[in-house]
């Protein structure tokens, strides 16, 4: 079943997200800057910047928009979401923003048009919340990280 997200664009030179390829699971998030002087932007080792993408969406309800790293990105020059995974909510209309992180220890330049992360379309379920005196038992139970092996 295909999913139908009406893009606006905000600025000209935005790109509409782009598959990869036919099953890629997600879509190529692309640099838009304000003004036209601004053709770059620079992020120092360990520090991160908030790039643009020139494009705002109604996601639908239901779902959800999750920004991932591009491997490649990630792998070659050290790029990568500062949050780890952005969160893109059905009812925010803003600009679709990713903050980069460099992990790298050079400067990265960032370039109009660039390929910054990928968006990738979820569903999203509702929940409520219940307070209760005891929770079911498991056999795992409280045991935390790395409880289940290190292999």
């Amino acid at each position: 079943m295909e999913m139908v997200v009406e893009l606006k664009k905000l600025r000209n030179d935005a790109k509409i997200p782009a598959a990869g390829s036919s099953l890629s699971a997600g879509y190529d998030l692309y640099a838009s800057f304000d003004g036209e002087e601004i053709q770059e932007i620079r992020i120092p080792p360990q520090s991160s910047a908030l790039i643009g993408t020139g494009l705002s969406a109604a996601i639908p309800p239901g779902s959800f928009g999750g920004i991932f790293a591009r491997s490649g990105l990630a792998l070659k020059m050290g790029l990568r979401p500062a949050n780890c995974v952005g969160v893109i909510d059905s009812d925010y209309r803003g600009e679709i923003k990713v903050a980069l992180y460099n992990d790298s220890g050079e400067d990265r330049i960032v370039r109009k048009g660039d390929r910054i992360a990928q968006l990738i379309l979820l569903p999203c379920l509702e929940a409520t919340f219940r307070e209760v005196e005891e929770l079911g038992e498991t056999q795992r139970g409280d045991g935390g990280f790395g409880h289940t092996g290190m292999n």
